[in-house]
């Protein structure tokens, strides 16, 4: 029998009974889920093998490849950068990146890279992970690129790009790469276990990532020309890229994040808190507010499902996410159902982090299991 570490309060014995199920039965292989109210962690559960072969076990302090879920804490440096007057979330990129201006893009605004509305939602082909690991080299070329639809009028996934715009604007503007800027600013003053890439030290606590069967090309009948097509030609990260020692060095903001369900809960409740984490004030109120500031809210162009996005986060939608109450609610996750729900209307911050990967655009079935596990708890109690 497969035992689950950590500790969760009495009302939340089914999210335990959940995470034990799925890891008996092998669905899951090793996983971690947090949830923390109001600053105190009523979850903080662990269990099953870092690694395939199942001889590694999944202990306190292992952590995971994140993928998407890395786009919340670039998300968040930006907010904090908001918050201190560094960025504007309506002034154009080009007035951190002059660059940026080239071939029609002096309007995009740096809202429109949180929201995904910029139009860059991949790069150019051709273009190779060796440009994807050059950091100069993957900047130069968006900043070159013309966008692939009007900016601001809907939104396209920006699946790998996010990050390099976002990690641009920051080092435009701290002088800092967001590596440092995540590690100083967000993780060391929320005591929050995460990163992005993974310094070398950490290497031998990272659990390996498992993927499903890979699909064997792409599919039939896609319209070459099409933003689904592009932006998954124009995104070169693959499956066989994670765990290795390129993946890990490389600042990719939008997918080599890594870290685990209580780091992520952690750094994550200062949403949900209102900006307070770990005795900090780590950003304003007003400025969380902001995050739901609608920015596009229809079928995405890349995701093919509606997404209501806001500032660097999606907004609660019955559409797409069922289990999550109407309200201050935002939320993302990453490729296999890693994922973080921030909800301000309770003060509580849920995360869940896994290194066998799921199925599903918007979060695997387990995924959704605990979302409704916690919710029927907080649905009853609160």
């Amino acid at each position: 029998m497969i035992t689950v570490e950590g500790t969760s309060t009495d009302r939340f014995e089914p999210v335990r009974a959940a995470l034990e199920a799925h890891l008996e039965s092998g669905e899951e292989l090793g996983a971690s889920i947090a949830v923390d109210v109001d600053g105190v962690m009523e979850v903080d559960l662990w269990g099953g093998y870092a690694d395939e072969a199942r001889t590694v076990p999944w202990e306190q302090d292992t952590v995971v490849n994140l993928w998407s879920t890395t786009k919340t804490l670039s998300s968040l440096a930006v907010l904090l950068l908001v918050d201190r007057g560094a960025l504007d979330l309506h002034r154009p990129v080009a007035h951190y990146w002059p660059e940026f201006a080239a071939r029609g893009k002096q309007d995009i605004e740096v809202r429109h890279v949180l929201a995904h509305t910029s139009g860059l939602s991949g790069w150019q082909q051709p273009f190779t992970m060796d440009d994807l690991y050059d950091g100069p080299t993957a900047s130069a070329r968006l900043a070159a690129q013309a966008p692939w639809w009007e900016p601001g009028s809907a939104s396209g996934y920006h699946v790998q790009t996010q990050g390099q715009l976002v990690g641009e604007l920051v080092r435009r503007v701290t002088g800092r790469t967001l590596t440092e800027f995540v590690d100083t600013e967000i993780a060391g003053p929320a005591r929050a276990d995460v990163q992005i890439g993974a310094r070398e030290a950490d290497w031998p606590r990272i659990a390996e990532s498992v993927a499903p069967s890979p699909l064997s090309g792409m599919p039939a009948g896609l319209d070459p020309e099409g933003i689904f097509t592009r932006t998954l030609l124009g995104s070169p990260a693959r499956d066989e890229h994670v765990d290795t020692s390129r993946w890990r060095r490389a600042e990719l903001g939008a997918v080599n994040g890594h870290g685990n369900a209580r780091g992520l809960a952690r750094a994550l409740s200062a949403v949900s808190r209102s900006g307070r984490v770990n005795g900090h004030q780590l950003l304003s109120a007003d400025t969380v507010d902001k995050i739901f500031d609608v920015q596009a809210d229809g079928v995405d162009l890349f995701l093919g499902v509606p997404v209501r996005w806001g500032m660097g986060f999606a907004l609660a939608d019955a559409r797409t996410m069922p289990h999550l109450p109407t309200g201050r609610v935002c939320f993302w996750v990453g490729r296999g159902g890693s994922i973080v729900v921030m909800d301000l209307d309770r003060r509580v911050t849920f995360s869940y982090a896994m290194n066998r990967l799921g199925d599903g655009i918007l979060g695997s079935e387990r995924t959704l299991g605990y979302l409704r596990q916690v919710y029927d708890v907080l649905g009853s109690t609160d």
